[in-house]
């Protein structure tokens, strides 16, 4: 902008110096009207460009995780665990809804400890945040978690949700070393079958992940909720095709057996 107005201001002075006196006027009122014409271009341009920025440029902030929903359910658990504290040592199951509605738990595990610290819609991250108050008190010798799915349902990346993975056994492994973290495989759902390629692409993060890591393993339950040629099956979940029914969680249950640390 300085440029143009320094290139003017010196037309003008030339123009001065050459022009008859007669004409001079006229000249001058010509190149005014160029400066005027060339100062609302430049403007116009800036507008403009400020306006495309606008449009295409960074993408509006991500709305905050909300930690907050969970303490009444966190803080239920800790009035639990203060009259009836869970045995130390023991299997420690956590996640979303599909452990929040384990009920048979305990009994389809009746040779072991378990703890089951589900919450229904939770995130891997909400897991992460509360493991102080829901993990490291109980000192159990194997978690097995199973999350994701509610993660990349609320848009979230299959690469963001497998960081958000590491992030937790780093916590984890860092106030308690020797206990096993078991990931359970995100597997399809009716109600959510746009997604599978994303559970899939998530799935494979973390097995990579798992394999590469001495205290961390990977339970392949993908399939299932599937058919051998790949079709959902609708019998196994409840009305809203999103939850496992019994028949569900008798088929999660012999997935998890074989990988329970005998007490």
């Amino acid at each position: 902008m300085t440029n143009i107005f320094g290139k003017l201001l010196r037309a003008v002075h030339i123009f001065r110096c050459v022009c008859p006196v007669k004409s001079a006027p006229w000249v001058l009122i010509a190149l005014c009207f160029g400066l005027c014409l060339t100062t609302h271009n430049v403007f116009a341009r800036q507008a403009h460009n400020s306006q495309n920025k606008q449009k295409v440029g960074t993408l509006p902030a991500p709305t905050p995780h909300n930690f907050a929903k969970w303490e009444k359910e966190i803080a239920a658990f800790e009035a639990s665990d203060s009259t009836a504290p869970p045995p130390k040592g023991a299997i420690l199951f956590i996640g979303s809804s599909v452990i929040r509605l384990w009920k048979t738990l305990a009994a389809d595990f009746p040779d072991y400890q378990t703890i089951n610290r589900g919450f229904g819609g939770s995130e891997i991250a909400d897991s992460t945040l509360f493991a102080p108050r829901i993990v490291f008190p109980y000192q159990p010798k194997q978690i097995f978690l199973r999350a994701g799915g509610n993660d990349i349902h609320a848009k979230r990346t299959p690469d963001e949700v497998a960081e958000d993975f590491r992030e937790f056994v780093r916590v984890v492994h860092k106030r308690l070393p020797k206990t096993e973290i078991v990931y359970i495989a995100v597997n399809p759902a009716p109600s959510r079958w746009a997604e599978n390629q994303r559970y899939q692409t998530l799935n494979a993060l973390i097995r990579k992940f798992a394999r590469r890591n001495r205290r961390v393993k990977y339970i392949d339950a993908y399939n299932i909720s599937l058919t051998p040629t790949g079709e959902a099956r609708p019998e196994l979940f409840v009305k809203d095709m999103l939850h496992f029914n019994a028949e569900g969680y008798k088929i999660l249950a012999e997935r998890v057996r074989p990988i329970l640390k005998k007490p």
